[in-house]
Protein backbone atom coordinates (compact mmCIF):
# COMPACT_ATOMS: atom_id res chain seq x y z
CA UNK A 1 0.00 0.00 0.00
CA UNK A 2 1.55 3.26 -0.68
CA UNK A 3 2.08 5.37 2.38
CA UNK A 4 -0.40 8.45 1.00
CA UNK A 5 -2.85 6.34 -0.10
CA UNK A 6 -6.11 7.20 1.98
CA UNK A 7 -7.96 3.89 1.31
CA UNK A 8 -8.06 1.55 3.75
CA UNK A 9 -7.61 -2.47 2.82
CA UNK A 10 -8.05 -5.74 4.63
CA UNK A 11 -5.26 -8.42 4.76
CA UNK A 12 -5.74 -9.27 1.27
CA UNK A 13 -5.41 -6.05 -0.26
CA UNK A 14 -9.39 -5.76 -0.43
CA UNK A 15 -11.68 -2.47 0.35
CA UNK A 16 -14.15 -3.58 2.86
CA UNK A 17 -17.90 -2.64 1.08
CA UNK A 18 -18.92 -1.21 4.74
CA UNK A 19 -15.97 1.15 4.06
CA UNK A 20 -15.92 2.98 0.76
CA UNK A 21 -17.30 5.80 -0.06
CA UNK A 22 -18.73 8.34 2.28
CA UNK A 23 -19.81 5.43 4.28
CA UNK A 24 -16.04 4.72 5.85
CA UNK A 25 -16.47 5.04 9.37
CA UNK A 26 -14.36 7.63 11.66
CA UNK A 27 -12.26 5.69 12.45
CA UNK A 28 -11.02 4.73 9.17
CA UNK A 29 -10.66 8.35 8.53
CA UNK A 30 -9.02 8.99 11.32
CA UNK A 31 -6.43 6.42 10.93
CA UNK A 32 -5.70 7.69 7.72
CA UNK A 33 -4.81 11.04 9.69
CA UNK A 34 -2.44 9.08 11.55
CA UNK A 35 -0.75 7.59 8.72
CA UNK A 36 0.70 11.36 7.58
CA UNK A 37 2.22 11.04 11.29
CA UNK A 38 3.91 7.73 11.34
CA UNK A 39 7.23 8.87 9.63
CA UNK A 40 9.62 10.64 12.12
CA UNK A 41 11.18 12.82 9.32
CA UNK A 42 6.85 14.43 8.61
CA UNK A 43 6.57 14.36 12.84
CA UNK A 44 10.01 16.41 12.66
CA UNK A 45 8.98 18.63 9.86
CA UNK A 46 5.67 19.24 11.83
CA UNK A 47 7.32 20.17 15.12
CA UNK A 48 9.62 22.76 13.34
CA UNK A 49 6.05 24.24 11.66
CA UNK A 50 5.28 24.43 15.58
CA UNK A 51 7.33 26.91 15.96
CA UNK A 52 6.49 29.44 13.62
CA UNK A 53 3.61 30.91 11.45
CA UNK A 54 5.35 29.80 7.94
CA UNK A 55 8.83 28.09 7.18
CA UNK A 56 10.35 28.08 3.65
CA UNK A 57 11.25 24.74 2.27
CA UNK A 58 15.07 25.97 2.74
CA UNK A 59 14.70 26.07 6.03
CA UNK A 60 13.33 22.68 6.19
CA UNK A 61 15.80 21.14 3.95
CA UNK A 62 18.56 22.77 6.68
CA UNK A 63 16.62 21.26 9.41
CA UNK A 64 15.99 18.14 8.57
CA UNK A 65 19.78 17.37 6.60
CA UNK A 66 17.33 15.64 3.68
CA UNK A 67 17.54 15.53 -0.24
CA UNK A 68 15.17 17.91 -1.90
CA UNK A 69 13.22 15.06 -3.36
CA UNK A 70 12.92 13.14 -0.11
CA UNK A 71 11.30 16.13 1.66
CA UNK A 72 9.30 17.20 -1.24
CA UNK A 73 7.44 13.21 -0.78
CA UNK A 74 7.01 14.13 3.29
CA UNK A 75 5.70 16.87 2.65
CA UNK A 76 3.20 15.53 -0.25
CA UNK A 77 1.92 13.25 2.41
CA UNK A 78 1.67 15.95 4.95
CA UNK A 79 -0.59 18.11 2.17
CA UNK A 80 -2.25 14.95 1.29
CA UNK A 81 -3.31 14.74 5.10
CA UNK A 82 -4.47 18.10 5.27
CA UNK A 83 -1.73 18.59 7.68
CA UNK A 84 0.29 21.29 5.81
CA UNK A 85 -0.65 24.42 3.72
CA UNK A 86 1.99 25.72 1.13
CA UNK A 87 2.34 28.90 -0.34
CA UNK A 88 4.71 29.61 -3.37
CA UNK A 89 6.38 33.59 -3.02
CA UNK A 90 8.26 33.71 -6.14
CA UNK A 91 10.59 30.75 -5.91
CA UNK A 92 10.43 29.89 -2.65
CA UNK A 93 7.93 27.71 -1.11
CA UNK A 94 6.85 28.13 2.52
CA UNK A 95 4.49 25.47 4.57
CA UNK A 96 2.37 26.26 7.59
CA UNK A 97 0.52 23.98 9.82
CA UNK A 98 -3.23 23.62 8.15
CA UNK A 99 -4.45 23.85 11.57
CA UNK A 100 -3.51 25.15 15.24
CA UNK A 101 -4.74 21.56 16.50
CA UNK A 102 -1.58 19.56 14.52
CA UNK A 103 0.64 21.79 17.44
CA UNK A 104 -2.18 20.43 20.25
CA UNK A 105 -1.98 16.81 18.79
CA UNK A 106 1.91 17.28 18.77
CA UNK A 107 1.97 18.50 22.49
CA UNK A 108 -0.51 15.72 23.37
CA UNK A 109 1.57 12.84 22.25
CA UNK A 110 4.55 14.32 23.59
CA UNK A 111 3.17 14.73 27.03
CA UNK A 112 1.60 10.88 26.29
CA UNK A 113 4.92 9.58 25.59
CA UNK A 114 6.58 11.19 28.85
CA UNK A 115 3.78 9.57 30.67
CA UNK A 116 4.53 6.20 29.25
CA UNK A 117 8.12 6.15 29.44
CA UNK A 118 8.19 6.89 32.98
CA UNK A 119 5.83 4.52 33.71
CA UNK A 120 8.24 2.35 31.80
CA UNK A 121 10.68 3.77 33.57
CA UNK A 122 9.53 2.92 37.30
CA UNK A 123 8.41 -1.13 36.00
CA UNK A 124 12.60 -1.04 35.20
CA UNK A 125 13.84 0.18 38.06
CA UNK A 126 11.37 -2.16 40.17
CA UNK A 127 12.97 -5.27 38.55
CA UNK A 128 16.32 -4.34 40.44
CA UNK A 129 14.66 -5.77 43.59
CA UNK A 130 13.85 -8.81 42.54
CA UNK A 131 15.35 -11.52 43.88
CA UNK A 132 18.37 -13.16 41.89
CA UNK A 133 18.20 -16.35 39.37
CA UNK A 134 20.21 -19.06 40.26
CA UNK A 135 23.01 -20.34 37.40
CA UNK A 136 21.87 -22.66 35.03
CA UNK A 137 23.16 -26.07 35.89
CA UNK A 138 24.87 -28.45 32.82
CA UNK A 139 21.32 -30.77 33.19
CA UNK A 140 19.77 -27.52 32.26
CA UNK A 141 21.49 -27.05 29.02
CA UNK A 142 21.29 -30.34 27.60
Amino acid sequence: MNPSDDSYTDAEGEEPSDFSGSQRPLYAIKANLFKGLAHPVRVRVLEVLCTSDEVSVTELLDDTGLEASNLSQHLSVLRQNHLVVAERRGSQVFYALAYPQVADLLRLSRSLLAEILQQTKQQLVSTTNLPALPPRTRAQEK
